[in-house]
């Protein structure tokens, strides 16, 4: 079926603006994009899009969870409520992600992230994120210390087995066994992130020059800046590295989103939610990966005071790094979109209108600082 999405105003990700044309979509991809005096023919149905803008569905590569459901323990029907109410927010692609807990219920679980592929009426789960639990003890944050474990190559390729999905492998590279790891991660295909990390800034450049890994919510969780050692926060804003940020204004402070803006720019800079189940849900009692949260006036913390993920939607990261570095915001949705999709290597599916790439895109209108959505498509079906 060919659906013509005609009068848009389409967002280019190389010159971040938007151009007057229309978007030809057939078996959920995108076949072609016309000038708005092009005509097309042998079309199925033709959606006027009244001038609004269209621009690249939201990708998100760091999320636990949202809408009361957490990935490490939700059902196929949980998932599924998820996933509507990530693209209910403009998020057309997920890469749910797993923090610590026991080995086989890791296993368990990316199964039945696997198994909801082409299945979630929402968001599209397009990997897993293992974000646990080969981490540094001494960085564990909101993840169960007394589930950590050493980095260990057979169990990420039995870990692997359970789903077909592309893998993100986020651990702490310095542990022991840390490069054969690695190693057996990129082996498996996987792309790579240092994250929990105790690491110094000889220790995170000699990994990142090894493994070419990126960094997991940058400041949060690992050895910071300090005037006698640069720390992992040094290494990665030298390395030329992808950098996860969340940008909720309590995890990193305004400044510091955008000082590491200047530093690093909209090619390196990976927007996250690290969203929990709270997200798109009152304040309350939760739990990640387990633990016991507490969430207060949106902020999510542990027991010990620990945030513990984050309640931050995507889209509303992209307006707030927008407004925190004062950038337009056709820059900052780089940062959410194309640049994440390259850090997982799906830019040639997903996070930018082009041909041959997933219908997945956001009708509405964007304007000063701020994103309002009317339609959200997923592979070319009306989600929202």
């Amino acid at each position: 079926m060919k659906i013509l999405f005609e009068n848009c105003k389409v967002f280019d990700s190389v010159s971040r603006v938007f151009k007057s044309r229309s978007i030809l979509v057939g078996d959920g991809i995108i076949l072609d994009i016309l000038r708005h005096n092009e005509h097309v023919h042998d079309v199925d149905s033709v959606i006027d899009c009244e001038g609004r803008q269209v621009i690249p569905g939201l990708v998100d590569i760091h999320t636990h969870g949202r809408a009361g459901g957490d990935f490490n323990t939700a059902d196929a029907d949980d998932m599924r409520a998820m996933a509507r109410s990530y693209s209910d927010y403009g998020v057309t692609s997920v890469f749910p992600t797993l923090a610590t807990a026991e080995f086989e219920s890791l296993c368990s679980q990316a199964a039945l992230i696997d198994s909801l592929k082409g299945d979630t009426e929402g968001a599209e789960f397009l990997g897993v994120h293992l974000e646990g639990r080969y981490l540094n003890a001494a960085k564990s944050g909101a993840h169960n210390p007394e589930m950590l474990a050493f980095p260990n190559p057979a169990e990420l390729e039995e870990f692997a087995g359970y789903s077909k999905l592309p893998l993100r492998v986020s651990a702490a590279f310095e542990l022991e066994g840390g490069d054969a790891f690695a190693e057996k991660a990129k082996e498996l295909g996987a792309t790579v992130s240092l994250a929990h990390t105790a690491s110094t800034y000889t220790e995170a450049r000699e990994i990142y020059k090894k493994h070419k890994v990126a960094f997991t919510h940058l400041y949060n969780a690992m050895s910071p800046i300090h005037h006698r050692d640069g720390g992992t926060v040094l290494a990665a804003l030298e390395s030329g590295g992808f950098c996860e940020l969340i940008c909720d204004g309590h995890h990193i402070s305004p400044e510091m989103v955008a000082f590491t803006y200047r530093m690093i720019g909209m090619e390196r800079l990976v927007l996250i939610s690290d969203s929990m189940a709270a997200t798109a849900s009152p304040d309350g009692e939760y739990e990640i990966a387990g633990l016991p949260v507490t969430v207060v006036d949106g902020i999510a913390r542990t027991a010990g005071g620990n945030l513990a993920g984050s309640t931050l939607s995507l889209i509303h990261g992209v307006e707030n790094l927008a407004r925190f570095a004062d950038i337009p915001i056709e820059d900052a949705l780089i940062c959410a979109t194309l640049t994440p999709a390259r850090a997982v290597g799906l830019d040639h599916m997903i996070g930018k209108l082009a041909v041959g790439n997933r219908a997945d895109f956001i009708i509405g209108s964007v304007s000063g600082k701020r994103i309002e959505i009317d339609q959200v498509f997923v592979a070319g079906e009306e989600v929202y």
